[in-house]
């Protein structure tokens, strides 16, 4: 009987061989995330992605988002962020007058329940408050993105804010001395820490100085209008105001 030659039976086990392999290769289901998409199947997240808002934290403390003006008035709304979330919402400015007065009582507390539940400014407008709505949720957005930024500062809110008086200034019914809360390079707050007082100075003062705090916020700046009836006052106040800026380098 003729015997096989050694190298022909080295071939052909080693065929087999390969043969093997490829055929358990082809058993074998895709195990890593670029064969799994190729397949058509979804590949596994790298990380785990961070809630609606951005990856980016938001600092602990109180924020004011910026004025958004509607057709019916400002919205303006104030977060407080306790633990890296949202724990109070309120709108310090919203449409007032008229049926305003109705639209906001009714949308407003929706709203505001909206932001903490939703932790983002990706809430529902109130049926029958569309404009209301748009403007609180732009607020509230710009809210959030300076709660962000004072995170990414390397701490909260309140933490990273800084309060400074301005010099007094004098007026002819009295002086007047204005003291802001500056956070994100922003005014978050004003207040009149003098004002003329005293008979009908008591008056005018009651009247304009709220006005002209929020005009402070919400210009960002002292390039804010007199309030009519008040020219001494604003102008004090408006003197003093810079002075203040100027000491917060801003």
């Amino acid at each position: 009987m003729r015997k096989s030659h050694p190298v022909r039976r080295a071939v052909l086990a080693t065929a087999a061989t390969v043969s093997g392999i490829v055929l358990l290769l082809s058993l074998k289901p895709a195990s890593d995330p670029g064969a799994a998409e190729a397949a058509g199947g979804a590949a596994p997240p790298a990380a785990a992605q961070s809630p609606q808002g951005g990856s980016q934290p938001i600092g602990d403390g109180t924020v004011t988002g910026d004025a958004a003006t509607t057709q019916y008035g400002p919205v303006q709304v104030r977060l407080t962020v306790s633990g890296g979330k949202i724990t109070k919402a309120e709108a310090i400015q919203a449409p007032k007058g008229g049926q305003s007065d109705q639209i906001t009582s009714n949308a407003i507390p929706k709203l505001n329940q909206a932001a903490i539940e939703a932790q983002s400014a990706d809430i529902d407008a109130v049926s029958g408050a569309t404009y209301t709505s748009t403007g609180y949720k732009k607020s509230l957005q710009s809210a959030l993105d300076k709660a962000r930024a004072a995170a990414g500062g390397g701490g909260g809110g309140e933490a990273q804010a800084r309060t400074v008086t301005g010099d007094v200034a004098n007026t002819q019914y009295g002086p007047v001395q204005v003291r802001i809360t500056v956070a994100g390079g922003k005014i978050t707050k004003a207040e009149a820490v003098q004002a003329p007082k005293g008979g009908q100075s008591d008056q005018i003062t009651s009247n304009a100085i709220p006005k002209l705090n929020q005009a402070a916020v919400t210009a960002g700046n002292a390039d804010i209008d007199a309030v009519s009836g008040a020219t001494y006052t604003s102008a004090g106040y408006k003197k003093s105001l810079q002075s203040a800026l100027d000491k917060a380098g801003g």
